[in-house]
């Protein structure tokens, strides 16, 4: 489906936005990008980098005159956010985000837009532990999901629109219930973004933590990478899938015991079965 918009807005040109933008712009998908933001200086460098044509503080002045929203800040403020511009939203105007937690939220953003704009809920599955416009990629969706969430809501119209944006970013995308999706990522990434945090907490938090820090190699590096994550994107990913997060982490909590009591019993013969178990189901992932 050939797509071009008259105007769009970014509202949050980091990672995941400022590539975005900087998609739209390299393949000339729309007139004109208008990013928004609060960081004076993250919106200057996306300005400089060409992610973006102009900038704005000011939510209501950016999305005035867009065919396409995307909301690419902190899912803890989409709902702020999403009635501070609808009464400036053109009425056939689009918006879509890149949250990656949709179930209720979706509910309440559709509430929101009604009878406003068309609203459609979509999550890229790309990033990394980076942040802000210095660190956009344009090649970051390339070959990586993108999950879109309709509802019998949702406008057809617009949901081809949204899919064939981020087609034409280079993503695969895929359709899910926004309730299984926050279960299915509350274990795949929500799950191990809490681990990560909580494996180098209880490091430092040990005798001789902090100096067994310094000796840190591939391993503990590897597996806790993504605890350099942004912590206030996390904090609200916690407390708006805290549910399925919750039951996660109840699952990682017993396999956690079991390992120990095996451990503590000395009981090698179960261990390796255990171990062989998960390298066998980990080395199926791509």
């Amino acid at each position: 489906m050939d797509i071009h918009f008259k105007q769009v807005t970014i509202i949050g040109t980091g990672l995941i936005g400022g590539s975005l933008a900087g998609v739209i712009r390299a393949k000339k998908l729309a007139d004109a990008v208008v990013g928004v933001g609060r960081d004076r200086d993250n919106l200057q460098a996306a300005l400089k980098m060409g992610l973006i044509d102009r900038y704005t503080h000011d939510a209501k002045k950016g999305v005035a005159g867009s065919d396409l929203v995307v909301l690419c800040c902190p899912v803890g403020i989409f709902e702020d956010v999403a009635r501070e511009i609808k009464p400036y939203l053109d009425d056939q105007a689009i918006v879509t985000d890149a949250g990656s937690v949709k179930g209720a939220l979706v509910e309440r953003l559709e509430e929101i837009f009604y009878l406003k704009a068309r609203y459609v809920p979509a999550h890229p599955i790309a990033g990394s532990e980076k942040s802000g416009a210095k660190s956009a990629d344009l090649k970051l969706f390339e070959g990586a999901r993108c999950i879109v969430t309709p509802t019998r809501n949702t406008d057809l119209q617009a949901l081809e629109a949204v899919v064939a944006l981020w087609e034409k970013a280079g993503a695969v995308v895929q359709r899910m219930d926004p309730q299984d999706h926050d279960k299915v990522f509350g274990m795949v990434s929500h799950l191990p973004h809490v681990a990560a945090y909580a494996m180098v907490a209880a490091l430092a938090d040990m005798d001789g933590g902090e100096k067994a820090i310094t000796y840190a190699a591939g391993g503990f590096k590897d597996f806790t990478r993504i605890a350099g994550s942004h912590p206030a994107m996390w904090r609200d990913i916690c407390l708006l899938n805290g549910p399925n997060i919750l039951a996660a982490l109840d699952s990682y909590q017993e396999a956690l015991w079991k390992l120990r009591d095996m451990i503590d019993k000395g009981d090698g013969e179960r261990l390796v079965a255990e171990f062989e178990r998960a390298r066998t189901i980990r080395l199926k992932i791509n």
